[in-house]
């Protein structure tokens, strides 16, 4: 029992360690991406405008005004997506499940594209409400088409309904797009998944509610354990499996809804962050949360830095980029699960 407990202790310092150092990545991140961009910064330069800024400046203005939004709604979002892909691989034991694979992306999405063309949307603060009714309705949708037949909701069927509602929801997207090229306007950088742009204020905006998605995430690690286990052990640990996949689901709508309102719908963070983070962690969702959400800011700002710098004097949105990086990881993923299945 003891040699136990102390292998147990082993393992949560090292994981503790490994949290420290993705923090330390993070910041390291971070600081990149205040240096990178059509003009580059010198690091010493973007520490002085850390420390001592002078409104007199350009680079200084240039990383305050510009740069420093686009980082903070980075790593908001990125945590978000981490945090939404793991609960939802948990809450639905599918391992292909994430945000855009499921709908969410897509009703959340398809939500704020009938706000802005019938309704005149403008602000933030009322996309972030059309995306959560948006993200909800789709995962209610993909569940209950999912579920039907005697097996119920499984992780095929999920990811079919979810590929399915996906087709159907982006078709009406572009008939509305096609129609309404005031539309197209207003979000043809939103819509590719974008954090070029961004102010503060839609950081301070999605922040309470990301916030709340957050801590919901976050404690349903137990829960999420025991649905891991399958319904029938869950049950018999006392667990109420319809209000546990409530919680979780109702934690990844708010979160996939108010990242998807700041930065649009940005792909294959919360599938491959998640699969990264239990390789290094185990099956525990203990430590399987917080690592995705490290890993996933991480994924997200050096995607957005690399589309700074791969494309001069333009560049590439983070959307397009993220989804180059994480296809063949899907790929991957799907002709393993093949394979393991045959």
């Amino acid at each position: 029992m003891s040699e136990l407990a102390g292998n147990r202790a082993q393992k949560a310092a090292r994981l503790t360690l490994g949290l420290l150092l993705l923090g330390l990545a993070l910041a390291v991140i971070a600081i990149l991406s205040l240096a990178t961009g059509a003009r580059a910064i010198p690091l010493e330069n973007v520490w002085t405008a850390l420390v001592a800024f002078d409104p007199n400046a350009t680079e200084h203005r240039i990383i305050w005004d510009l740069r420093m939004p686009r980082t903070v709604v980075g790593l908001m979002v990125g945590a978000a997506l981490g945090l939404a892909g793991a609960v939802l691989q948990g809450a639905t034991r599918n391992p292909l499940a994430d945000p855009s694979i499921l709908g969410i992306h897509a009703g959340a999405s398809l939500a704020v594209v009938l706000g802005v063309a019938v309704l005149g949307m403008t602000q933030l603060s009322t996309y972030a409400w059309m995306a959560f009714a948006g993200a909800g309705a789709a995962m209610l949708v993909v569940y209950s088409v999912a579920s039907l037949g005697r097996e119920g909701a499984t992780p095929v069927k999920l990811a079919l309904a979810g590929a399915a509602i996906t087709a159907v929801l982006h078709s009406i997207i572009n008939a509305i797009l096609l129609t309404s090229p005031r539309t197209l306007d207003e979000i043809r950088f939103w819509q590719v998944g974008s954090l070029s742009g961004r102010s503060m204020d839609i950081a301070l905006q999605v922040a309470p509610f990301l916030a709340v998605g957050m801590i919901l995430a976050l404690g349903t690690a137990r829960l999420l354990d025991g649905l891991s286990m399958g319904d029938d052990v869950a049950r018999a640990l006392g667990q109420r499996i319809g209000l546990s996949r409530g919680m979780a689901g109702l934690a990844a709508v708010i979160l996939a809804g108010a990242s998807t309102a700041a930065a649009g719908p940005i792909a294959f963070v919360g599938l491959t962050v998640p699969h990264v983070a239990r390789a290094i962690t185990g099956p525990g969702y203990r430590w399987i949360l917080p690592y995705s959400m490290l890993l996933a800011p991480i994924l997200l700002l050096g995607a957005d830095v690399l589309g700074r710098v791969i494309a001069p004097p333009g560049e590439v949105q983070v959307g397009i980029v993220t989804a180059f990086l994480g296809a063949p990881f899907f790929i991957a993923l799907v002709r393993r699960r093949k394979l393991a299945a045959l």
